[in-house]
């Protein structure tokens, strides 16, 4: 813990060094939250883990209803008392069945959101550390570093739309060449005239 602060404290200070070096500033700052709220890259990665996540919620909803209508029934003397000692056995083994299927999705929902989490950071993090390195170059910066890293920076230092712009734009191209590449494979039909 103490050698990472020590790392990013001199990182900071060869930053301010680097930036102090020029009359103009050689360095931008950019905010990754803003990064990943504002760009479409973001906007598609949250909505993508938000549709997984409403997926994901729905099975344990589902569940969890089945298992408060058995207990309601099991906390029914008169409806137990109708029951056959086969049907109650069942029913308890049911009980039982989701009780192990709810505590099973559990877990797979907690790992599940957790992995799609680390993918949507990365995806994003690739995407701004390319956008920011286009910025950089344009604007002849020696170095763009995340705001979080920094105690405080002048606005001017903030790049953050420049960068949001950059990744729309490499967006618009991705979403291209995966519709391209989408059109280039034949249908169904078109194998089927092709094989006669």
């Amino acid at each position: 813990m103490k050698n990472r602060f020590l790392i990013t404290a001199l990182g900071l200070l060869l930053a301010s060094t680097a930036c102090a070096a020029d009359s103009s500033p050689s360095c931008g700052v950019v905010n990754f939250a803003t990064c990943v709220s504002d760009s479409k890259l973001g906007k598609q990665e949250q909505s993508s883990f938000d549709a997984l996540k409403k997926q994901m919620s729905a099975l344990l909803e589902d569940t969890e209803k089945q298992i408060n209508e058995l207990a309601a029934k099991f906390n029914d003397a008169e409806y137990l008392d109708g029951l056959s000692p086969e049907a109650e056995e069942e029913m308890k083994a049911k009980f039982r069945a989701l009780n192990e299927d709810m505590n099973r999705y559990q877990n797979q929902y907690y790992q599940v959101l957790n992995q799609a989490n680390m993918r949507v950071v990365q995806t994003l993090a690739a995407g701004i550390n390319n956008a920011s390195e286009k910025v950089a170059k344009d604007k002849k910066l020696n170095m763009v570093v995340n705001k979080e890293a920094c105690f405080f920076y002048a606005p001017a230092l903030d790049v953050t739309n420049l960068v949001i712009a950059e990744m729309d734009k490499n967006f618009e191209q991705d979403v291209k060449k995966h519709a391209a590449a989408v059109s280039s494979i034949p249908t169904e039909a078109q194998i089927v005239e092709a094989t006669k």
